[in-house]
């Protein structure tokens, strides 16, 4: 079950990205990481998402101890926003197609388009963008109509990115959650908008609807800010995740946000002790090279140099947790 890995503090999630509605790539993450040994999957919420996702764990020949979370935020969250390019703007410079870690920006007759399907929400286009070209956008869902579909297809883990500042949409989507599943469930939530107090506050009163230990919490120190690997990258995430371990709160604690193949060694250094570590944009990137070829499911070399790539990440991990 997912609690025993994550009382064990043997969870690695991998972070396939909340807005990643690539089903291809999803599928081939899902294959490699599972293989590594990694036993969390953060996922799209969309049936066609986690059908990838499940496809992925078929084709690798696992079919226990691994899980499957999907992700739902509140609006202008950036794990559930897209980026657009605006054609008349836009002065053809390269430099967003240049920066993007998930090649969601193509180039063709039209001038740099956003591959939506792609497109995480990241804002690394938007940062470089030096003829305000780009924004970044998201759109309400009603996840009333989101969630039973997926629910019945069977899921482990809910998860709400409760991010920003709209109290009420927050209480209103954590209801519509807890309304439609009864397993565990996990906040990301990150201090870019809330003090120490407001953050504990928001997270206890979510957790007054709650049992002991049916809630996961990801302290995401810096959302999607990991690709480079070193331990300055993750110093956020374990600053966020002390603040819930000072708490004692009646929670999971996973590592996320900035999070590399160092965030649990700093972690431990600094005597904080997870429940497991959440790892997206450096996990991916370590392997895109492979994973974006098209007969990569064909061509056991790339297969064989991709998982040793994703073993080293999955292991180095684990190693300094428990």
């Amino acid at each position: 079950m997912l609690k025993d890995i994550l009382e064990k503090k043997k969870c690695f999630k991998l972070v396939c990205g909340a807005g990643n509605e690539d089903a291809d790539e999803v599928e081939k993450l899902v294959y490699l990481y599972s293989m590594a040994g990694c036993n969390f999957f953060d996922l799209c919420a969309k049936p066609e998402i986690v059908a990838a996702a499940k496809n992925g764990l078929k084709r690798a020949g696992i079919f226990n101890d691994r899980y499957l979370c999907v992700s739902v935020g509140i609006k202008g969250d950036p794990h559930v926003s897209k980026a657009d390019i605006n054609p008349d703007k836009c002065k053809q410079c390269s430099l967003c197609n240049d920066i993007c870690l998930q090649n969601a920006i193509f180039h063709d007759n039209n001038g740099y388009t956003v591959n939506s399907k792609r497109c995480i929400g990241c804002a690394r286009c938007l940062k470089v963008c030096k003829n305000d070209a780009i924004a970044i956008t998201s759109e309400y869902k009603n996840l009333n109509e989101v969630l039973p579909p997926i629910v019945e297809m069977g899921i482990d883990c809910i998860e709400l990115h409760a991010l920003g500042e709209n109290e009420l949409e927050v209480d209103e989507k954590w209801t519509d959650i807890n309304n439609s599943f009864d397993g565990i469930l996990s906040i990301c939530i990150d201090r870019s908008k809330l003090g120490n107090e407001a953050l504990l506050k928001r997270v206890n009163r979510m957790l007054s609807c709650r049992k002991p230990y049916s809630t996961i919490i990801q302290a995401d120190g810096a959302p999607m800010s990991g690709a480079d690997d070193d331990f300055k990258t993750t110093l956020q995430t374990v600053a966020t995740a002390e603040i819930f371990q000072n708490a004692n709160l009646p929670v999971y604690i996973l590592l996320s946000g900035g999070t590399n193949s160092k965030s649990t060694e700093l972690a431990k250094i600094c005597g904080i002790n997870p429940n497991g570590v959440a790892i997206g944009s450096y996990a991916r990137k370590i392997v895109r090279s492979y994973i974006m070829k098209e007969d990569f499911f064909d061509n056991p070399n790339s297969i064989s140099a991709a998982l040793k790539l994703a073993q080293d990440l999955v292991n180095k991990s684990l190693e300094h947790m428990g």
